[in-house]
């Protein structure tokens, strides 16, 4: 004896055979979705430390990059 699928829609266990094509045709994209932003906050959770990384370095070596040129001119109105 085969068990048959039950899917919970909003709070209601609704049979798999119940279901009309609309409605597995909505179902199986709702599943889809749903397995497309899991793997999409995966791959944000992955890159986000790279991200900042980047920008980090970005913005310390910009500074960096600041404080010589503040320091040539004032070398040169010194002189």
């Amino acid at each position: 004896m085969t068990k048959e699928n039950i899917v919970n829609i909003d709070g209601d266990q609704i049979k798999e055979s119940d279901l009309t094509p609309e409605q597995h045709h909505h179902k199986n994209h709702v599943i889809s979705l749903r397995n497309k932003l899991v793997k999409l906050q995966f791959e944000m959770d992955d890159l986000m430390p790279s991200l900042k990384f980047h920008e980090q370095a970005l913005i310390e070596t910009t500074q960096k990059q600041a404080e010589e040129l503040g320091k040539e001119e004032a070398t040169i109105k010194e002189v």
